[in-house]
């Protein structure tokens, strides 16, 4: 029996380059996760702001519709007039 194995288990989080374990470069440890870097600028990049490249950032709504209600959040913060 054979089984797969992904070769490339880890992206980078600074250019999502797929990278192993078994990487040169020495993985980082950031609020108990480790991270892989396919490369030492990619390491320096990330270890000068972690904060940088793991924030997800919200979807963006289409249309008009979506612009009008990013701004009634934007004007009521995020409240129905009702709880102000």
């Amino acid at each position: 029996m054979t089984t797969s194995t992904n070769k490339h288990p880890f992206l980078d989080p600074v250019c999502h380059m797929k990278v192993t374990k078994s990487s040169k470069v020495p993985p980082f440890t950031f609020r108990s996760n480790t991270y892989y870097f396919c490369a030492e600028a990619c390491r320096d990049t990330f270890i000068s702001d972690p904060g940088k490249y793991l924030e997800t950032k919200p979807a963006k709504r289409k249309g008009w519709w979506g612009r009008y209600l990013d701004r009634l959040n934007k004007v009521t913060g995020g409240k129905p007039p009702c709880c102000h």
